[in-house]
């Protein structure tokens, strides 16, 4: 997978239209960072109420085929769906 700030701001803004209402911290962050810990809330369920939340698996999986389902662009989904696998090697 490429790196650098550039590609990031790319993923980052095919994440958002995918995401579109999804809220973003973005305060001192750098993009690889804000997509980063925006796929670790959504894994850890954090956007819903604790009453409501699903595992991290049954998340993964509803956003992968999110993702595949999604308009953007084929490189795209597979570099978002990375970025997906490495948060969740991360929580383990």
């Amino acid at each position: 997978m490429p790196t650098g700030l550039e590609f990031f701001d790319r993923l980052l803004h095919e994440y958002r239209k995918v995401w579109n209402n999804r809220l973003l911290n973005v305060e001192n962050q750098n993009s690889e960072e804000i997509l980063k810990d925006a796929i670790k809330r959504e894994l850890l369920d954090e956007n819903s109420h604790p009453r409501v939340r699903k595992n991290r698996y049954e998340k993964y999986y509803s956003a992968i085929k999110r993702l595949v389902d999604s308009n953007i662009s084929t490189e795209t989904k597979v570099h978002l769906i990375e970025v997906h696998n490495q948060m969740m090697d991360e929580l383990k």
